[in-house]
């Protein structure tokens, strides 16, 4: 019988401009593990992404990340203060809110309109 184990997914996400995309993340936290000027692995608590030199408008802001935390407000007054501080004018945060599925969301927008969810389980 085969070995079907997987040991990992990543996913890619686009960058309008590559060089800015990836200075929010690292400002954000993520670790950047290599930079190959078209492709950079970012990653933070164990868990990466590709970042690529690649732009398509409608891809991108349609492109999610998932980011489980301990406190989404927290994760909001971060990413405000990233962006009120940096170069990244076209990020954006918004103040958490309680979604109707468990959890409480604080939404980011990256520098090319990728959207973070920085979701905070509610309760146990």
């Amino acid at each position: 019988m085969s070995n079907l184990a997987v040991a990992r997914v990543i996913p890619f996400i686009g960058a309008k401009a590559f060089e800015i995309s990836r200075d929010f993340y690292v400002a954000l936290g993520w670790k950047l593990n290599w930079d190959r000027g078209e492709l950079a692995e970012l990653e933070l608590g164990g868990c990466r992404f590709f970042l690529q030199r690649f732009y398509q408008k409608q891809w991108c802001e349609n492109s999610m990340l998932r980011i489980a935390v301990a406190d989404a407000e927290a994760w909001h007054a971060h990413a405000s203060d990233v962006i009120a501080r940096g170069a990244f004018a076209a990020a954006r945060a918004q103040p958490p809110k309680r979604e109707g599925y468990g959890t409480i969301v604080a939404y980011v927008w990256d520098p090319s309109g990728v959207l973070l969810h920085f979701a905070q389980p509610i309760g146990g």
